[in-house]
């Protein structure tokens, strides 16, 4: 923690100083006590100062708190989860392919003194963060592993920025990559890649499926010649599905051995 120790104390004057702030609320009691209790919500925390320095390493509330007018100063913390949009980053991928890569993270304060006395803005360092962070992250990876590897990313994008937010008392929960934009002109030749690559694999499975039905043909030419009678009844079965077409025509195979004699 960045909280400088407080042993010393507030000295002999901070508690002339403060004694004399409690002595005044006791003699404008009962009007002083609308000046020395606050309100604070369930959500929130609040960080005490009393004579600027913290008072306590742990944050007040929620509740009712009690503070001493002219020495007290207080600050409200929020402890919801925060949404931080990160607006379209520009990248230059590991394979030299310029994208813009948007995203969101999710986090929350665990530790409201932190926040208030370690970081001057805790919301806007956490923002610029995560925009480096993403930055540098996307940077070592190919355009591939940018589209394929999306949560990878993101799970170690969550890990640099919890690492890094720690010591300012920020949880980053999630972090997610919303969207991945390329330029026109790549977006058209990975379209063309991909096509080329279906075309391929459609003619593979063609030639695999003629070559399959060679060998089925052959097989049955084999069981065919050594019955002829099994090719007459084929024949039939021909003839048979023709006429239940309603077909006018019907086609009668020419033995080779009437044309070689002719």
């Amino acid at each position: 923690s960045l909280i400088a120790d407080r042993r010393e104390g507030i000295g002999v004057c901070g508690w002339i100083l403060v004694s004399l702030s409690f002595f005044l609320v006791v003699i404008t009691f009962p009007i002083s006590i609308w000046a020395c209790i606050k309100v604070v919500r369930e959500y929130e925390r609040a960080v005490v100062f009393r004579l600027g320095r913290i008072l306590s390493k742990k944050a007040k509330g929620p509740g009712l708190i009690l503070i001493l007018p002219c020495t007290d100063t207080f600050i409200k913390v929020d402890l919801r989860t925060v949404t931080c949009n990160i607006p379209p980053q520009e990248i230059l991928t590991k394979d030299a392919v310029t994208t813009q890569v948007d995203g969101v993270v999710y986090y929350r304060i665990h530790s409201a003194v932190s926040a208030v006395a370690n970081v001057t803005d805790v919301h806007s360092a956490t923002f610029l963060l995560a925009q480096t962070t993403l930055r540098n992250v996307l940077g070592t990876r190919s355009l591939a592993q940018l589209l394929a590897g999306r949560e990878e990313i993101a799970r170690s994008i969550q890990a640099i920025l919890d690492s890094a937010t720690e010591q300012w008392g920020i949880k980053v929960s999630r972090v997610e990559i919303k969207d991945v934009r390329i330029p026109v002109a790549m977006q058209r030749a990975m379209a063309a890649e991909a096509e080329a690559a279906r075309e391929a694999k459609a003619k593979v499975v063609a030639a695999e499926g003629e070559m399959n039905a060679s060998k089925a043909l052959k097989q049955a030419s084999m069981v065919l010649a050594e019955s002829p009678a099994g090719l007459q009844l084929r024949y039939l079965q021909t003839l048979t599905t023709l006429a239940a077409e309603n077909n006018s025509t019907i086609v009668f195979p020419l033995p080779i051995n009437m044309l070689e004699s002719l």
